[in-house]
């Protein structure tokens, strides 16, 4: 006995294994909507600081308000307004699908940020010499900016990835069967929440862990004068 609690341990573990196959079923619904979320997030992201930092400003103060309304409200706000309201204007969305999108729109504002501080880090002489020999606004964005900007902002980049991860579980209110929504039903019906929830709070863990060593990695890999990006 601990704490005034009796544990059986060959109870425990047999109930830990015969839940793990379960668990494991949230955890790939959790690691798809990070990914789904991350992806929207870093592409919508990418959108908005490209025209946030267009000359002109009929472009860049639009991009900017949407930027600013997006940070500014709640990620829950946003989940139920696509969730319940886009419905009533015909335009119904799966829960996983509305739930990445809620995610990847939330983070989108962070990491256009990300993205603008990296642009921002670029030598202004090297863009007004792309300019003097006449390249493209997308040759110039796409093929001498963001390579340079990519190693200075993987490492923020991920801490936005391991955010998005960590926020997964809000998708449970529109029924997303990711791993805290499946760890709490398994509560429910066992009477036993301790050990699910526990043993999502040591997956979450566990996967932070794994993402912190990647991006550690990644940002000690990639060179730090910048990517190369073939253009022909």
């Amino acid at each position: 006995m601990l704490f005034g609690i009796s544990w059986d341990t060959s109870s425990t573990w047999a109930f830990i294994w015969s839940i793990l196959p379960i668990l494991a079923r949230g955890l790939w619904v959790t690691l798809q909507a990070t990914f789904v979320g991350f992806m929207i997030a870093a592409i919508f992201g990418l959108v908005l600081a490209a025209l946030k930092s267009n000359r002109y400003r009929i472009i860049a103060w639009p991009a900017r308000f949407i930027s600013e309304f997006i940070r500014d409200t709640p990620l829950l706000v946003q989940l139920f307004f696509l969730y319940y309201v886009l419905p009533d204007y015909g335009l119904v969305l799966p829960a996983f699908l509305t739930g990445a999108l809620a995610l990847g729109l939330q983070y989108s504002a962070y990491t256009s940020e990300v993205y603008r501080a990296g642009i921002d880090s670029i030598p202004k002489g090297q863009i007004e010499a792309a300019r003097a020999l006449d390249l493209s606004p997308f040759r110039l964005f796409f093929f001498i900016i963001i390579p340079q900007a990519i190693p200075r902002i993987i490492p923020a980049l991920g801490n936005y990835l391991v955010s998005i991860m960590k926020d997964v579980p809000v998708l449970s209110v529109v029924a997303v069967l990711e791993l805290l929504n499946v760890a709490k039903i398994i509560g429910d019906r066992s009477f036993n929440y301790l050990i699910p929830l526990s043993l999502v709070g040591l997956i979450y863990l566990i996967m932070t862990l794994i993402a912190a060593a990647g991006i550690r990695w990644l940002d000690q890999r990639l060179p730090k004068e910048g990517v190369h990006l073939s253009h022909d």
